[in-house]
């Protein structure tokens, strides 16, 4: 028999964050979040999400044993401004037991016909910044920090239980080899004196900080026409340059602007985390925060966490200034793999953007949604 119990105290917490440690153990391709932040990102006084939306945090229970875990999540903006009524839910592990994952589902629906919501739709988390889908491919390949990783019987439960693909993604990455300046060298140039714009570089994090704020409003114009996005509000951005920026190398934040200082693109690329975080092993003390420090100074693979292009000046080639800029530091670090984050199959702009790299799609991944009325 299967119970499910909402995680409330501290201590249930930490155990929905820590169950995928055990069912994931023995795996090498998994990568531990560090239990920490995990904990932060769902407590209500310090991630500012709560204010626009809320969730629930189920244990699934054989007996005494923990067996699996889901997120049931409400994002109000996305249901009172976008019109969408979706039930999200994410932090969705189970073992391979078919009872499991429906009594945890059947949880995460009953909440949305409560709040009498269309769909429920995931894996998702809160927003565009969380991690997102269900792997469907790409299982020997190891996970990043920005990423979900699940055994392979995830998707056989997903189908078994009603659900239907709602959106597919898929990660690619290429050597930095492949790279030929001479593709954007000349063009950026052309593109600079054309639109009359130039390249920000920065050495210090704090030189980043004054042009955060305007870069997460162009991260809000840029991504909006995509089926997914709900926007990052003010108060969401202090909390969000808190936890990403750090971990940025201030060398991989390039901007772009405008004559009169007016951002018009940026790009953020990070250090390939992953074994640091496998060593680490979810804690930052008393080594792990040395192995993420390591990573973040020597490590020669990259991932390219996002880019974004304003609106008025998509499609005339400014990802071109973007990459030159990178190319020279890239060579002189050494950089010799390349990876891109998940990416929406439909996004063709990004999709045309990478195709002169060469990129070979390793991974991908999918939500499955499922009606409730």
């Amino acid at each position: 028999m299967i119970t499910i119990k909402e995680a409330v105290s501290k201590k249930d917490l930490k155990d929905f964050v820590k169950f995928p440690f055990k069912i994931y153990k023995d795996s090498k391709y998994w990568v531990p979040p560090i239990i920490k932040q995990e904990l932060e990102t769902f407590d209500k006084d310090k991630n500012p999400i709560f204010n626009d939306a809320e969730a629930r945090f189920f244990l699934a229970y054989k007996g005494n044993e923990i067996v699996g875990r889901v997120a049931a999540i409400v994002n109000w903006l996305e249901i009172n401004k976008q019109q969408i009524k979706k039930m999200r839910f994410g932090w969705f592990d189970f073992i391979d037991d078919l009872e499991v994952s429906k009594a945890l589902l059947e949880t995460v629906e009953n909440i949305g016909k409560e709040h009498q919501l269309d769909y429920a739709e995931g894996p998702v988390g809160f927003s565009n910044l969380d991690k997102v889908g269900v792997l469907t491919e790409g299982f020997d390949s190891l996970a990043s920090m920005i990423t979900w990783y699940n055994h392979p019987y995830y998707v056989d439960h997903y189908k078994a239980l009603g659900y239907e693909i709602e959106k597919e993604y898929s990660e690619s990455r290429f050597p930095f080899s492949n790279v030929d300046p001479e593709s954007f060298r000349k063009a950026q140039a052309l593109i600079k004196r054309r639109y009359k714009l130039k390249a920000l570089s920065f050495t210090k994090t704090e030189e980043v900080m004054p042009w955060a704020d305007k870069m997460f409003d162009l991260f809000n114009e840029s991504y909006s026409s995509l089926s997914s996005f709900v926007e990052i509000t003010d108060i969401q951005k202090e909390y969000f340059k808190k936890k990403f920026i750090s971990f940025v190398n201030p060398e991989y934040i390039k901007f772009v602007v405008d004559e009169n200082e007016k951002l018009i693109g940026f790009a953020i690329v990070m250090p390939k985390f992953a074994e640091a975080l496998r060593k680490a092993n979810g804690k930052l003390f008393p080594f792990g925060f040395t192995h993420i420090l390591k990573a973040k100074k020597n490590s020669k693979d990259v991932i390219f966490y996002l880019i974004g292009i304003h609106p008025e000046y998509q499609n005339k080639g400014v990802h071109a200034v973007i990459f030159n800029e990178y190319y020279d530091i890239f060579k002189s670090k050494g950089i010799q793999n390349c990876y891109r984050t998940p990416e929406l199959e439909d996004n063709v702009a990004i999709h045309k953007i990478w195709k002169h790299f060469g990129p070979e799609v390793y991974k991908r991944r999918k939500t499955f949604r499922k009606n409730l009325n």
